[in-house]
């Protein structure tokens, strides 16, 4: 069984999809750290719930993005992680933890890119007045939102949908697919071009 870090900046719904999936046997895996950028971040509180050891530190505690990311790479090789799972971690990874888990970072996106990488992309579509939305995962490189794709699903915007409902419905599609594609992944079902 896989051993994997979730790196999150927030409320950390897609964590708590995941280890829904983990208890349930529906994902191999094992969750052994939680980290966030975000000391007062939710996802924290919900690591505490599943007994899941946590950290957190942010960029600004360092005098560089280079030290931070050294602090985050000794957390990680200090938990023997194999693979990492971003789950709504806002920053942009940098070159040394990349290389160190070459093909074995990943990334949920809420919108079918190319289109609206970085943040607001679920509000984006909708004020762009978009047909279609949805979400896709990635491997991670060092580009906003541009490492290689593993899976894309859409969801079509109905026109009575208020954004947060729109919200809650891509976030539910999140929920539905991330857990099953990192299943596929950690079995080495899904081709890793």
């Amino acid at each position: 069984m896989k051993k994997i870090a979730i790196l999150a900046s927030g409320n950390g719904s897609n964590f708590e999809a995941i280890m829904k999936k983990i208890q349930s046997n529906d994902l191999q895996a094992e969750v052994v750290i939680v980290f966030s950028d975000q000391s007062d971040a939710y996802v924290l509180e919900r690591a505490k719930q599943y007994d899941i050891p946590f950290a957190s530190f942010s960029p600004k505690d360092f005098d560089s993005k280079v030290a931070y990311e050294a602090e985050l790479l000794a957390l990680l090789r200090a938990y023997e992680v194999e693979f990492v799972v971003l789950a709504g971690y806002l920053r942009i990874l940098g070159p040394e933890v990349i290389h160190n888990f070459s093909h074995c970072i990943v990334n949920i996106h809420p919108s079918l890119l190319p289109d609206y990488p970085g943040l607001r992309s679920i509000e984006r579509a909708y004020l762009d007045g978009q047909a279609v939305t949805g979400v896709t995962i990635h491997y991670v490189d060092e580009g906003l939102d541009t490492g290689p794709m593993i899976r894309q699903a859409s969801l079509a915007i109905d026109p009575d949908d208020s954004l947060e409902r729109l919200e809650e419905r891509v976030h539910q599609l999140e929920h539905q697919l991330y857990p099953e594609v990192l299943q596929q992944l950690l079995n080495k079902e899904l081709n890793e071009s």
